[in-house]
């Protein structure tokens, strides 16, 4: 397996990936807004002062991850999905730990996410990384929870 930064070659296998897990969640992909980066992974991340990575095993995309800037100290953990026959073998924490390490790396401060109550797992995982809940001004239409980690 192999954890590298994603292009827009990698549009349909990423959008692959995180819809099959949305659905698999019961929850719904948002192209026109909420997943609009997905059609643009370089400008929306890496152009745009951020981070957007994969995990490959083999020629697959199995994972991904992204790293939205929002400002000079604050950027948003993005797109953190794992296909289901990958789980329970640390992609999760491994995923994590490279996004915070990344994230402290290219001098953010503080890291965001929003995440939705069915995605139990991820929000435990978060939650054992040190991440607290807070209220944002605004949260995507299908997350109900938001959560803060300063670094």
């Amino acid at each position: 397996m192999q954890l590298r930064a994603a292009t827009d070659q990698d549009s349909a296998a990423v959008k692959l990936v995180v819809f099959s897990v949305l659905a698999e969640y019961g929850l719904k992909p948002d192209s026109a807004s909420t997943d609009k980066d997905l059609d643009n992974l370089e400008a929306y991340y890496s152009r745009s002062g951020g981070y957007f990575g994969v995990i490959e095993a083999g020629d697959r995309i199995i994972a991904t991850i992204g790293l939205h800037r929002e400002n000079a100290t604050t950027c948003e953990l993005r797109k953190m999905y794992c296909l289901p026959g990958f789980r329970g073998k640390g992609l999760g924490s491994l995923l994590l730990e490279f996004a915070l390490a990344k994230a402290k790396k290219m001098g953010f401060s503080r890291v965001i996410l929003e995440t939705a109550s069915p995605l139990k797992e991820a929000i435990g995982l978060y939650r054992k990384y040190g991440f607290t809940e807070f209220k944002p001004e605004h949260l995507s239409a299908r997350c109900d929870q938001a959560y803060e980690l300063f670094l």
